[in-house]
């Protein structure tokens, strides 16, 4: 295998761990977003209950 060909195979696996590292990145970042909304809104319906 030239160094060329290795270097590319290299690169080609690097680039598709880093995408995948991403996905995942993003996906925990979309879950930690709805789990803030869902507790916002929960203090929310406290301060609701507590009112009355």
């Amino acid at each position: 295998m030239t160094p060329r060909k290795a270097t590319a195979i290299a690169m080609l696996v690097f680039t598709a761990a880093a995408l995948s590292s991403c996905g995942n990145t993003i996906r925990g970042v979309g879950q930690d977003t709805a789990n803030a909304v869902d507790a916002t809104q929960d203090a929310g319906r406290n301060v609701e209950r507590a009112a009355r």
